[in-house]
């Protein structure tokens, strides 16, 4: 679904050159989740930000569904970041804008339906959370767990084949992350959404990712599928790596426990 070919990122930081992303290709499969790790400042959320362009690569290509994203034009991208969507760590929700209505306007913004179209998308999302009889709250009646869950909602309502967690748990409390990633995981069963996680939380990683990418430096050190942690004698070939072997987060099946559904 998602195929990262020899992609660099370069900032200037005051005359100097900063490769925050270094020559790093990674393939990630179709209705997959794939899980990136990595210290503070290894890259991990600037690769994630390059694969729909919110951060433009300086070499290399993304190709997303097939379509490269480094070669389109402006509205071209504009079109394709409709079916990826985005989870921030920090929520990002309009203070002066109800659940309902932050997830409206991604639909507006995506020129999708009209008024009363977009609304009963919105609550069809937010049911996908259990979060509907909270469609008419402000963000700040919400709890950190209640505001991700909007987050969520308002990703899905354009009908995403891609999304992108960047932290989504690190915002909220240690009891709230499991509830998180419970609704990522229905969503990826359900939907078949392939969904990139970036964190630094290794017990969110073993939780919910079926592969990881360790990164160090810009670059990706180690990929490894997270059954093999599981294979008598296998061991990470990175310190970051085994640090896997941290407490884990038990979710339940997707399949026994969402319900929703997202009409066209």
């Amino acid at each position: 679904m998602i195929r990262i070919e020899n992609v660099s990122t370069v900032f200037d930081t005051g005359g100097q050159q900063l490769t925050a992303v270094d020559n790093v290709s990674l393939n990630i499969g179709r209705g997959s989740i794939q899980g990136i790790i990595g210290f503070s400042g290894a890259g991990k959320s600037t690769l994630l930000r390059n694969i729909n362009l919110l951060e433009r690569p300086a070499s290399g290509r993304v190709l997303v569904d097939g379509v490269d994203l480094v070669g389109l034009t402006p509205l071209e991208l504009r079109k394709r970041r409709h079916g990826i969507g985005m989870i921030f760590q920090h929520f990002n929700l309009l203070s002066n804008l109800t659940a309902a209505q932050n997830v409206e306007l991604s639909l507006k913004f995506a020129g999708i339906g009209n008024s009363a179209q977009r609304r009963k998308r919105a609550l069809e999302a937010l049911e996908i959370v259990d979060l509907q009889e909270k469609a008419g709250t402000y963000p700040a009646k919400l709890s950190g767990g209640q505001k991700q869950r909007v987050a969520i909602a308002r990703a899905l309502a354009t009908k995403p084949k891609v999304l992108l967690c960047d932290e989504p748990t690190s915002a909220v409390d240690p009891r709230t992350t499991a509830s998180v990633l419970q609704y990522l995981a229905d969503v990826n069963a359900r939907f078949g959404i392939t969904i990139v996680v970036v964190t630094h939380e290794m017990n969110v990683i073993k939780a919910i990712a079926e592969n990881v990418a360790v990164m160090e430096a810009g670059r990706v050190v180690e990929q490894f599928d997270l059954s093999e942690l599981k294979r008598p004698g296998f061991s990470p070939a990175t310190s970051i790596g085994r640090y896997l072997v941290s407490d884990e987060i038990r979710l339940e099946r997707p399949e026994a426990h969402r319900k929703g559904a997202l009409h066209v």
